[in-house]
């Protein structure tokens, strides 16, 4: 028997863990969970391994069978979620009884849930991770990366903590209303000083052009005027300015290189904010040291203690 039996199904519905390391040499990319902090506090919740597989639930558009009882923890984004027909909100641990239906409506605050299940969803690793990335075909319940579908069956096999919640002050804030930490790039001089300007002092809009692999910002032309580059390795949370001046966010499915010239990047916290935020969400990036984003990062980790 399984624990879950999947109803009905988006083709952002995915299996993540915390990526895919060491294979970036061969052309295989990162993948994991958009917003790491969610996942980390979704298998905080039922003291799971902070990597272990996670289902990543993008909009919305999930219908889940219970199959066995156990207890599975929510966090993230709220996506209307009702077990049967009892609201479920986010950021904390739930028991869940055979014959229960789980849905994940339509997003009301933010863009990704993370549900978790005791010790992590169970399936084969691909290059040492779980994670779903359908462009090349990797990891998920398979190994062949592809989205959720009706009839797939979820299963874990630890035994399920008694029920938990995070309190108030351990909510982390998605919200993008302070500004996304930006740590300078290797091309930042090349930019015209308007553009410098603009960037950090400009508000910016989400577009509807985005996915896993990137998001793009619409604001002010922002320009390069530097030499043309050779392609190089880009970082998770890289921003490209491509030869339009839109910036592009670039996201844990990225490709491995690119030639674009670059803002910096976002740090990770930064970047988990963004990846909650809708098309048409306003933002603005502010610049920090590299110091700063491994405190913040420190920091993070040590709620999980």
């Amino acid at each position: 028997m399984s624990g879950l039996r999947v109803e009905r199904s988006t083709p952002l519905i995915l299996l993540q863990d915390a990526g895919r390391f060491g294979s970036r040499h061969l052309g295989v990319t990162q993948g994991g969970a958009a917003d790491w902090i969610s996942m980390g506090w979704a298998n905080w919740l039922l003291g799971n391994a902070l990597d272990a597989a996670v289902l990543e639930i993008t909009l919305g558009g999930l219908s889940l069978i219970v199959e066995r009882d156990a207890c599975l923890a929510l966090a993230g984004a709220d996506l209307g979620a009702r077990l049967d027909d009892q609201p479920l909100q986010p950021w904390r641990s739930f028991v869940v009884r055979r014959g229960q239906r789980l849905n994940f409506q339509q997003p009301l605050h933010g863009a990704r849930a993370y549900l978790a299940a005791p010790g992590g969803f169970d399936a084969s690793p691909v290059l040492g991770s779980k994670a779903t990335v359908c462009r090349e075909g990797l990891g998920g319940l398979d190994g062949s990366g592809q989205a959720l579908v009706a009839g797939d069956l979820l299963d874990w096999s630890a035994p399920s903590p008694p029920a938990r919640e995070l309190s108030p002050a351990q909510i982390p804030d998605l919200s993008p209303q302070r500004p996304l930490d930006t740590v300078l790039g290797a091309q930042i001089g090349d930019f015209a000083g308007q553009s410098l300007f603009d960037a950090f002092n400009s508000v910016w809009q989400v577009d509807a052009r985005a996915d896993r692999m990137g998001i793009r910002l619409l604001g002010p032309t922002l320009e390069y005027q530097g030499r043309a580059l050779i392609s190089e390795g880009i970082p998770l949370g890289a921003i490209q300015v491509p030869p339009d001046g839109q910036p592009i966010v670039l996201l844990n499915d990225r490709q491995t290189i690119g030639g674009y010239p670059r803002l910096g990047a976002l740090t990770p916290a930064a970047l988990a904010r963004l990846a909650q935020c809708l098309p048409g969400t306003e933002l603005r990036l502010t610049p920090v040291v590299q110091e700063l984003a491994q405190e913040q990062q420190r920091a993070l980790l040590a709620q999980w203690a």
